[in-house]
C-alpha cells in the first residue's frame, strides 16, 4: 500500500441538501490527500433514482468549490477514470455481479415484495431481535439457492423481476482494521445477504461502491460512522473478487452530535435551534422545502472549514486558528478521535469573528456597502470604512453591522426608558444640558479633544463621568452599549451632535421630570 499514490474519494448521493458532516468527511478527505499529495475524488453515488434530486450535484459542486476543497477529478473536472457518475457506469457493474454469481458468492432472489413482508412477519412472531434475509432464512425463500437450474432458467427467460444477493458464510469472522477505531471483528451469522443488484438493473451501494473504489485505485475510503454496518460486506466483496490485496484502509469518522451530545445532527436540529447545518441555501425543487446555508448566513468559508476540522480532530496543541495550508500540514487521520463530536454553534460564530476581525475595514466596508445601501441610506465609502472599524469588535458578521450602526445612519426615534430611568436622577437632566453645550461649543471636533472638553466639563461640576455616561450614550444612540462615544460624535459631527442631544433632552424632561 506504501508505494501506491494516495487516492480518496468523496462519494455524496445527490439527494437533496448537503449535511455539514457530509462536508466535513469531504474536508477530511482533501486534507489527507493533500498532506500525502495525492488526489481527492469527487464521485457521484446517483444508483438509487427514486431519491435523485435534480439540482442537488450542482449544489454539491458549489458547496465544495465555495469552501475551496475543490476534487482533483469529478463529472465537472474529469479524470482518467470517468464518469464519476454511477448512473453513467452501469454498465460495468454487472460483469462483477456475474463473476460472483458464477463463484458462488451471490445468487438470484425471486421473492416479491408481499413474501419478504410475509418472512418478516413470521421471524417477528417467533421472537427473532432481527430479522434478516441470511443463510438461515434464505433456504425457505424462492432463489436460486433453493430452486433448480431449470428453474432458475426459466424465471429469467420470461423476464421475471429478481435481485442478485450476497451470499455470506453461515459462521466465519470477518476482521479489518480501521485507522481510527482499530481492529474490527464481525461474525457473519449477525450479518444479512445484502442486494448487491436491483430489479431495476442498477447496482445498489454496496457492490457499485466497491466496484467503483477497486477501478479507481481508491487507497483510503474516509467516511462517516455511519457506514461502520457496511464495511465487513465491504471486505468480503473485496475478497470474493480477488481484490483483498489492492483493498483501501478503512477510517470511520465520528458523529456530529447535537448540541446537548443526544444523537446525530440533523436539518431539524438546525431548523429548531436556529443554526444552519448546510454549507449553502438549498430549496428542494420536488417539496419546495428550504434549507439554510452558512453562506447566506453571512459566514466565511475559512471559518466553517476551521469550525468543522476541529469537530472531531485536534492538532494536539491550544492552537485553534488554522488556515487551509496549515490544516493540510497539521492533519492525521490519527488524531481524529472515535467519540462524537457535540456541534457548538457559538463556537461555530466564534471563528467567524475572528476572521471578520482579520479582513481590513476597507474590505469589510465593501461588503457592508450593499446592506447600506439596501436601507435606503446614502454615505460615502470613507463614512461607512470608519463605522466599520467602530463595530466590528461587536458583531460575528457583517451581516450584523447594521443592528450595531443603524444610529450611525439615522437619529433614533426611540430611546432605552428601562435603562434610562434606572440612571436617572434629579440633577441628572441638568448635568446631560450642561454636556451638551460644552460639545456644542468645542471647535475641535476630533475624539481626543471631545473626550477632553467632556471630562474638563463634568470634573467642573464635581460629576464622575461614570455616573452619565451610559444616559449620554442612550441619548445620542438609541442603545445602552457601543463603541467609544467621543469617536461616534467625532463621525456624527457637531449639528447632529447637538440636534440628537436636544430632541433626547426633550423627551427625558417630559418623561423624568
Amino acid at each position: 500500500m506504501s508505494d501506491r499514490r494516495v487516492r480518496v474519494r468523496f462519494a455524496p448521493s445527490p439527494t437533496g441538501t448537503l449535511h455539514i458532516g457530509g462536508v466535513r468527511t469531504a474536508l477530511y478527505n482533501y486534507l489527507f490527500a493533500h498532506k500525502l499529495g495525492g488526489d481527492f475524488i469527487l464521485r457521484i453515488e446517483d444508483t438509487d433514482q427514486n431519491r435523485f434530486v435534480p439540482g442537488a450535484e450542482a449544489y454539491i459542486m458549489e458547496a465544495l468549490n465555495w469552501l475551496g476543497i475543490n476534487p482533483t477529478e469529478s463529472p465537472i473536472h474529469g479524470g482518467p477514470h470517468a464518469p464519476y457518475r454511477q448512473s453513467e457506469r452501469k454498465e460495468m457493474y454487472r460483469a462483477y455481479a456475474e463473476q460472483l454469481l458464477q463463484s458462488g458468492h451471490a445468487y438470484y432472489a425471486f421473492d416479491t415484495p408481499e413474501e419478504l413482508e410475509d418472512m418478516r412477519t413470521k421471524l417477528t412472531a417467533a421472537k427473532v431481535a432481527s430479522p434478516q434475509y441470511n443463510a438461515v432464512t434464505r433456504n425457505s425463500m424462492k432463489n436460486s439457492v433453493t430452486l433448480s437450474e431449470d428453474d432458475v432458467k426459466r424465471r429469467l427467460d420470461a423476464g421475471e423481476p429478481y435481485v442478485i444477493r450476497m451470499k455470506l458464510p453461515r459462521q466465519e469472522e470477518v476482521r479489518f482494521h480501521d485507522i481510527i477505531r482499530g481492529w474490527i471483528l464481525v461474525q457473519t451469522q449477525n450479518m444479512d445477504d445484502k442486494v448487491l443488484f436491483k430489479s431495476d438493473g442498477m447496482p445498489t451501494y454496496h457492490l457499485a461502491n466497491v466496484v467503483d473504489d477497486y477501478l479507481m485505485k481508491i487507497t483510503h475510503v474516509i467516511r462517516g460512522e455511519e457506514w461502520l454496518p457496511s464495511a465487513p460486506l465491504h471486505v468480503l466483496l473485496y475478497r470474493y473478487l480477488g481484490w483483498e490485496e489492492v483493498m483501501p484502509q478503512f477510517a470511520h469518522l465520528p458523529l456530529i452530535l447535537k448540541p446537548d451530545g443526544n444523537g446525530k445532527l440533523s436539518k431539524r436540529d438546525g431548523d429548531r435551534l436556529g443554526f444552519p447545518v448546510a454549507p449553502l441555501n438549498w430549496k428542494d425543487p420536488l417539496t419546495g422545502d428550504t434549507t439554510s446555508g452558512y453562506r447566506e448566513k453571512g459566514y466565511y468559508p475559512e471559518a466553517v472549514l476551521n469550525f468543522l476540522c476541529m469537530l472531531g480532530w485536534n492538532p494536539g496543541t491550544t492552537q485553534e486558528m488554522f488556515s487551509l495550508e496549515e490544516l493540510i500540514e497539521q492533519f492525521s487521520l490519527e488524531r481524529v478521535s472515535k467519540a462524537g463530536a457535540k456541534f457548538d454553534f457559538e463556537k461555530a460564530k466564534w471563528f467567524n469573528h475572528q476572521y471578520l476581525l482579520k479582513h481590513s475595514d476597507s474590505e469589510l466596508a465593501s461588503e457592508f456597502m450593499p446592506l447600506v445601501q439596501a436601507a435606503g441610506f446614502d454615505r460615502s465609502m470613507e463614512y461607512v470604512t470608519t463605522v466599520v472599524s467602530l463595530v466590528k469588535e461587536r458583531a460575528n458578521f457583517v451581516n450584523d453591522f447594521m443592528e450595531h450602526a443603524r444610529f450611525f445612519f439615522e437619529a433614533p426615534s426611540s430611546w432605552d426608558e428601562a435603562t434610562l430611568g434606572k440612571k436617572w436622577k434629579p440633577e441628572t437632566q441638568g448635568i446631560l444640558e450642561g454636556w451638551r453645550d460644552a460639545l456644542i461649543n468645542t471647535d475641535d471636533y476630533s475624539a481626543a479633544a471631545l473626550e477632553a472638553a467632556s471630562k474638563a466639563y463634568l470634573e467642573s461640576i464635581g460629576v464622575g463621568i461614570g455616573q452619565v455616561l451610559q444616559a449620554f450614550r442612550i441619548l445620542i444612540t438609541g442603545l445602552p452599549a457601543g463603541p467609544s462615544m467621543f469617536e461616534v460624535c467625532a463621525l456624527l459631527g457637531k449639528e447632529e451632535v447637538g440636534a440628537r442631544f436636544s430632541k433626547a433632552l426633550e423627551f427625558t424632561q417630559s418623561r423624568f421630570a
